[in-house]
């Protein structure tokens, strides 16, 4: 009989996807045996789970600073900067999150468990997809992040929308999954690899005479992440599951999931496929456009403040294709960038509505924010901050981020792209504007005489001040973190 190698397992790069994964595991074992838990264990659980998770990040950084970046289990799973950065990122929303469960599942009277398994689960997926470096390893990642994540989106079982919108998702994410799995299937045969590493040197050492099918697994491929990542015109699910799901799920769902795809987009379009790039970046940088400028109109039609936010997020989704499209490692620095500052902005915003919300989730419409200046001045001011912040203006992190990919756009001679990305982003300045206008200039709503003021838990104000925060101290001092994306710029391991 043969020996079989047993391939070498580096537990250091695994301790992240270890914590989340085992800490879901070991919560639902004693939520199961622990019949009445306080509601108070499950949120400490995963709070502590995800700061666990970011501070091995820590050792990690400096392991792959010092000796370089590594591949372990057969070279399936790849760690360098941008694993690391990404599963940070991760655990940060982790915690976020986290905390705004737990007011908002007391609120609306719905069980907290499982909801905390589902977030910590769906995260070790998005950790497997940022440190794929297998394209069958990638997919197991997806799916594990995809079906916890359907599933959260249903939560509220009292809300028709959340299970509209949830089976919406689910459905169209299985025929994109379906998608992507047969594009790696024609790049495997394409290749003859699943792995990205081979990928890249067969195609770098080989020139194809036939490549239609290489080609055609691309397109696959693209359009699975193009769902995700929530592009035009794959976008369809988007405002009903913003707007149905509850407020700290959709909150993961903006920072976390959108994270992780992209994390996954650039490892196999850039780092593996970049020697056809000449292929794969003119549909990107369409779809860019597309998502630019249909998020960005769209949303001005909107009122619901939600909905608003779901075609803001197809807008920002453009703009991190625009760094995508430039297919080097500027515009990979600057997605990067991008997905860090739209984690803060995400967060933060759907804290506000998760506490704007009120008993039933439904107080989105814009007459709901009317006056909150003056009820709540603090919370308007923190949501001024973020909505400026989404909007790209100066001295914020938004602007840094946006300028960051319109710049690795213009660097790649993609003017007409970066042109109409500014025109756009100038439009959808107007849908932060309604917000604003309604909160500072209009009366406040009155029931019996009394004004309504909204109730800001004390988890609320940990992440709405600390997103504040960060989006600020970004945009005045961008230089830590610029220098930070670019050390996390993603690179083949193994062979």
């Amino acid at each position: 009989m043969l020996a079989v190698a047993t391939p070498e397992v580096l537990w250091w790069t695994l301790l992240p996807l270890l914590f989340l994964s085992v800490g879901a595991l070991l919560l639902l074992t004693v939520a199961s045996i622990v019949r009445h838990l306080p509601d108070t264990v499950p949120q400490a659980w995963t709070v502590v789970t995800g700061l666990v998770t970011l501070v091995a990040c820590v050792p990690m950084w400096q392991e792959v600073h010092d000796t370089g970046p590594r591949s372990t289990l057969a070279g399936s799973i790849a760690v360098d900067g941008s694993t690391v950065l990404v599963t940070a990122l991760l655990a940060i929303v982790v915690v976020a999150v986290a905390l705004l469960a737990r007011p908002y599942l007391r609120r609306e009277d719905l069980p907290g468990v499982e909801l905390y398994v589902l977030l910590m689960l769906s995260a070790a997926g998005g950790v497997v997809m940022a440190s794929a470096d297998d394209l069958i390893v990638l997919f197991l990642g997806l799916e594990i992040l995809s079906i916890a994540v359907y599933v959260m989106a249903a939560f509220h079982l009292r809300r028709i929308e959340s299970q509209e919108g949830a089976m919406k998702y689910f459905v169209l994410g299985a025929f994109a999954s379906a998608f992507l799995l047969y594009g790696m299937a024609l790049v495997y045969g394409a290749t003859g690899s699943t792995r990205l590493a081979l990928i890249a040197e067969q195609l770098s050492t080989t020139v194809l005479v036939r490549d239609g099918m290489l080609l055609a697994g691309v397109a696959l491929m693209l359009v699975g992440f193009a769902f995700k990542v929530a592009a035009v015109p794959f976008h369809a699910w988007t405002p009903d599951v913003y707007e149905g799901a509850p407020a700290p799920v959709v909150a993961w769902m903006a920072a976390g999931v959108k994270a992780a795809a992209f994390a996954a987009m650039v490892r196999v379009l850039v780092v593996s496929l970049g020697t056809h790039a000449s292929d794969w970046t003119p549909p990107v940088g369409a779809l860019a456009v597309a998502s630019v400028v249909i998020g960005a109109v769209v949303a001005v039609l909107q009122t619901d403040v939600r909905r608003m936010l779901a075609y803001s997020s197809i807008a920002h989704a453009g703009f991190l294709l625009l760094g995508v499209q430039a297919s080097d490692a500027d515009g990979t620095a600057a997605v990067y960038a991008y997905l860090v500052v739209y984690a803060l902005l995400a967060t933060g915003s759907f804290a506000v509505l998760t506490v704007m919300g009120g008993e039933g989730d439904h107080a989105h419409h814009l007459d709901d924010y009317r006056g909150l200046a003056r009820r709540r001045p603090v919370l308007a001011g923190a949501f001024t901050v973020l909505l400026l912040g989404q909007a790209g203006v100066p001295f914020t992190g938004g602007f840094v981020a946006k300028l960051g990919v319109l710049a690795s756009a213009v660097a790649d001679q993609g003017y007409w792209v970066a042109g109409i990305a500014m025109l756009a982003a100038a439009a959808a300045a107007f849908v932060y504007l309604r917000i604003l206008v309604s909160m500072y200039l209009e009366d406040a709503e009155v029931v019996d005489g009394v004004t309504v003021s909204p109730t800001v838990p004390a988890g609320a104000r940990v992440v709405i001040a600390v997103s504040c925060a960060g989006v600020l101290f970004i945009g005045l001092v961008p230089g830590p973190l610029l220098t930070l994306t670019r050390d996390a710029v993603p690179v083949l391991v193994g062979n």
